[in-house]
């Protein structure tokens, strides 16, 4: 899928996939650190980010990066793996910290590796996004808080835009 990173007469990545993927990393860092003020840069207006409580906007976006900033302000991420090529950013990561439980989330320390995938628009923007979370880690998650619901729906925050 991916293989299309490689440009023939350049030999690497091409420069588009370059930007993408900087513009991906500009996002992971926000979620670092709970700075939301680069998101404008590199997520475009329309962007749809497909969640299992619906699809949610930039604003959307912005609103969660502090919000889980506060709730897990330990939180880091590595990057075990990732591919870009001019249209998407595809990236394994592991996520680390520990959650004070106001997020919905039990309350503690967690590991959690996700697949993140964005498509990106002329610009290098973001326009969409999908994750998948390692099932052992929706389901451990799920055993610390006295079982529930295993979809993984309760996990996510309310649609933050309409959160005031």
């Amino acid at each position: 899928m991916l293989a299309s990173c490689k440009d023939k007469d350049a030999g690497g990545m091409s420069d588009k996939a370059k930007k993408n993927l900087d513009a991906m990393h500009v996002v992971n860092k926000a979620f670092e650190t709970g700075d939301a003020s680069g998101i404008d840069a590199v997520v475009a207006d329309n962007f749809v980010d497909h969640t299992p409580k619906g699809d949610w906007n930039r604003d959307s976006l912005k609103s969660m990066i502090p919000m889980m900033k506060k709730s897990m302000s330990d939180m880091k991420m590595t990057t075990n793996q990732e591919f870009a090529n001019d249209d998407y950013v595809v990236g394994w990561y592991t996520w680390t910290g520990t959650s004070d439980g106001s997020m919905g989330g039990p309350k503690g320390p967690f590991t959690m590796q996700a697949i993140e995938v964005a498509k990106l628009n002329a610009d290098s923007k973001a326009i969409e996004h999908w994750e998948f979370m390692q099932a052992k880690d929706v389901m451990d998650m799920m055993k610390s808080m006295g079982g529930g619901n295993t979809g993984g729906g309760d996990m996510m925050p309310k649609d933050t835009t309409k959160m005031k």
